[in-house]
């Protein structure tokens, strides 16, 4: 089964390339079943992504590449 990925508007390039390597993307707050969430640092506490309750993986992308962004979810879940 597909890891699904909740990426924040704004990082099409992470999404395209989370696409590319097979995960399946949404928007946050679209699913209840979501195994990760890439946000920007800005938009933390203004969506509340720090009372996350579902246990899934967060990963601020403030600053990295995809790539990075890709490795640190292949480390992480």
């Amino acid at each position: 089964m597909k890891k699904v990925i909740a990426v924040e508007e704004g990082l099409s390039q992470i999404k395209s390339v989370l696409e590319e390597e097979g995960y399946a993307v949404i928007k946050p707050g679209t699913s209840d079943r979501v195994d990760a969430t890439v946000i920007t640092g800005m938009s933390e506490n203004i969506m509340g992504m720090q009372d996350i309750s579902n246990k899934s993986v967060v990963i601020d992308a403030s600053g990295k590449t995809a790539a990075q962004v890709l490795n640190d979810l292949k480390q992480r879940l």
